[in-house]
């Protein structure tokens, strides 16, 4: 392999580099990759569908003339369309839905360079933050394989954070990117509304809540890929403002002094563990010593109005997607069709008004206000990423007897009663209280990250949240490599990480 180094010693862009020189050949980082995916995975769970032989016939062809060229990468099974290859979005009933087409995001990946091994595994339609699908068994935490590594994207941060490939590609509906960037000691960045593609069969994914982009180890994997597939396509609803430079530009760029507001308070008054806080505090001294001026403050945002408003999409999102389900199948979709959970959901969904669903828009718009009104006070806006270090493997789970009441409500239908039960304000709160910080930017549109700048006493990551106005990932960017260079953490390392 000439000069070339162990694989786990470059990022993307690093394995990219010696492709260029001839150092190994694209052929050898796939293989190298393949061989860590089948001794590692197993732990996992992280890579569900294996896309090896499509990738090995990938690496011995000409590769495309992209800043990726030759680098082994995983896609999220949820949204990446790659024609030819089966995208179950963790439901049962899909197991054998294979598209024809690639989306354009996979298009854009396949013009970076990049070279697809896999599909990764996620919660059944995205739904959870965690990863424990029926159909393909839980996602482990590199770190600790006894707790979660979060979710939607589970599977590619699982991957990513034990070496399996230097980055991967996942969505956020309200967190998805972050949420398991946290847990795994990950850098996750959620661009801004409209900054990447959808196409071509999706417009706004969840209202507009939803934004597609990789998850990574280095700052600079994630501004290079955001270089290569940021843009609107064909069709798209809105065209955001294109960046001054390239974000790769950025990151030799000193942000300047910024003035930085933070919390450690959960937006929905549930609380938040002391280690998720700790991390916050730890990093708010850094960014001091950094010569950032730095205060506790609040937006302003109704947190509660908005976690009911971002549920209520929620749930139309679930019906709506069974309705699709029934279109897909020809037949009228049942409860067997899908995790109780995600019926359940459905039946809620049915049982809300077109009225009560423009209400729940009209409150995202008030808290995009309201957060722009804050960043005329402030530059950037500091949070924990998560109010909880993970949870165990099956926490989250339904109890027992939530199960039983699912199956009584979902065999009879009674999504209303279920309504009327004042359950949904305490579903609300319980799916949120671990995770709560994070919905806020995508229910704006505001780029958002979490970088891993804290370990906790027993040895799992925390990550920090950033909120900047939107369209300001460069700025974001700015911050994130002036964070990595003070505190860095590509060498910290889960255990499963040596196979």
């Amino acid at each position: 392999m000439g000069e070339f180094k162990e694989y786990g010693q470059y990022d993307a862009m690093g394995l990219a580099e010696c492709v260029r020189k001839g150092d190994v050949t694209a052929a050898e980082l796939c293989e190298e990759a393949i061989a860590r995916i089948e001794k590692i995975n197993p732990q996992l769970n992280a890579v569900v569908t294996p896309m090896f032989e499509t990738g090995r016939k990938t690496a011995r062809q000409s590769l495309a003339d992209g800043p990726f060229a030759g680098v082994p990468f995983l896609l999220k099974d949820l949204m990446f369309a790659f024609a030819g290859v089966p995208m179950t979005s963790g439901c049962k009933t899909y197991k054998n839905h294979v598209p024809d087409y690639d989306s354009e995001m996979v298009k854009r990946y396949k013009l970076a360079g990049l070279i697809t091994l896999g599909k990764t595994n996620t919660p059944e339609f995205g739904l959870m933050g965690i990863t424990e699908p029926e159909l393909f068994g839980p996602c482990r935490n590199p770190w600790n394989t006894a707790l979660t590594p979060g979710g939607s994207s589970g599977g590619t941060a699982s991957a990513v954070a034990a070496g399996l490939v230097p980055m991967a590609a996942g969505g956020d509906g309200g967190g998805s990117i972050r949420i398991p960037s946290a847990y795994c000691g990950l850098f996750g960045l959620k661009p801004s509304r409209g900054r990447n593609p959808s196409g071509p069969h999706h417009g706004q994914p969840w209202q507009g809540a939803v934004q597609e982009h990789v998850l990574t180890r280095s700052v600079r994997d994630s501004a290079a890929a955001l270089d290569a597939t940021q843009g609107p396509d064909r069709g798209a609803p809105y065209e955001i403002r294109p960046p001054a430079r390239p974000y790769l530009a950025e990151l030799e760029t000193d942000p300047g002094k910024l003035k930085i507001g933070f919390t450690t308070a959960s937006p929905i008054g549930t609380s938040v563990h002391p280690e998720c806080a700790r991390s916050v505090v730890e990093t708010a001294k850094l960014l001091e010593e950094m010569g950032h001026h730095v205060e506790e403050t609040e937006t302003g945002v109704d947190g509660k109005a908005l976690a009911n408003a971002y549920l209520t999409m929620y749930f139309g999102e679930m019906a709506a997607d069974l309705e699709e389900m029934k279109i897909n199948l020809g037949r009228k979709t049942t409860s067997a069709d899908v995790e109780a959970l995600t019926y359940t959901l459905a039946l809620l969904g049915k049982t809300f008004s077109a009225g009560h669903f423009v209400t729940a828009m009209r409150c995202w718009d008030t808290a995009a206000r309201q957060m722009g009104r804050y960043f005329m006070d402030y530059d950037v806006f500091l949070t924990p990423t998560t109010a909880h270090p993970p949870a165990k493997i099956g926490e989250l789970q339904p109890s027992p007897i939530e199960k039983k009441l699912m199956a009584v409500i979902n065999t009879l239908n009674l999504g209303g009663l279920l309504k009327a039960s004042g359950i949904v304000a305490q579903l609300a709160e319980k799916s949120l209280e671990r995770t709560p910080f994070t919905q806020v930017a995508n229910l704006t549109g505001l780029p958002a990250m979490s970088v891993p700048l804290y370990w906790t006493a027993d040895g799992l990551p925390c990550g920090s949240h950033f909120i900047a106005p939107f369209g300001e990932e460069a700025l974001l960017f700015r911050l994130a490599a002036q964070l990595e260079k003070a505190r860095p953490w590509s060498e910290k390392r889960p255990a499963v990480w040596a196979g």
